[in-house]
């Protein structure tokens, strides 16, 4: 049984590395491993602060920024971030961290570690085109929120949470269009694809783990199922 993680950036790496959060999801993941011999893991990581931080830097001090040049310095955020995940897990992950997710054809770890691929979308994509790949009807989503909300509750106090939303109705709220650094609970791009291929995406808050063991348990939790 192969699970599709995209583990977002932002819990991650906020601003430097949670090493709390990040050791905590690390000994969870390792003791599901223990548990069921026949569990495996795609865990696709985020940019995060650092991504958006890099990206502010560029578009500050740049004449003319570009988008594709925005977009390359959040992938090699994302491949940071994975690259220290992909190290943490040992012996659990064999092969490198993956950059180019049509190329990957199969893994002989426990685990595999991917990371951004090019322009044009985020990891969110990456993880779509590996759930994919691999066969897997559903994929979770993991951010620093519990919920899709019906808009940016920072910002409109009338923001409701969701428990389940259409592929349709969520790119019309997200909007079809893809800017580096957008900040959305799932990248519009990606939504596209996995609206196509009939993916759900089920999307949680990763910090609460007890949370996220329900749903990698086929457990009752507390999210939003998209799809």
């Amino acid at each position: 049984m192969i699970t599709v993680i995209s583990l977002g950036g932002s819990i991650v790496a906020p601003g430097g590395v949670d090493e709390g959060y990040l050791g905590q999801f690390l000994s969870l993941a390792d003791r599901l491993l223990r548990e069921d011999g026949d569990r495996r893991f795609v865990i696709v990581v985020g940019g995060g602060g650092p991504a958006r931080s890099w990206q502010r830097a560029y578009r500050n001090l740049a004449r003319e920024p570009a988008d594709d040049e925005a977009d390359w310095i959040g992938i090699m955020a994302t491949r940071l971030n994975a690259q220290l995940v992909k190290a943490l897990l040992g012996d659990w992950c064999r092969e490198g961290v993956v950059t180019d997710p049509t190329q990957v054809e199969a893994f002989t770890g426990r685990v595999l570690v991917a990371a951004g691929w090019k322009p044009g979308f985020s990891s969110d994509y990456d993880a779509v085109i590996l759930a994919e790949r691999f066969g897997a009807s559903r994929l979770i989503n993991l951010s620093n929120i519990e919920r899709v909300y019906t808009g940016d509750p920072r910002t409109d106090p009338g923001a409701k949470p969701v428990a389940a939303i259409s592929w349709a109705d969520f790119i019309r709220m997200v909007g079809d269009e893809w800017a580096p650094g957008k900040n959305v609970p799932f990248d519009p791009v990606a939504s596209r694809r996995a609206a196509q291929i009939g993916l759900q995406v089920l999307f949680a808050a990763g910090k609460d783990l007890g949370n996220l063991e329900a749903v990698l348990k086929g457990g009752d939790f507390l999210g939003t199922v998209i799809g």
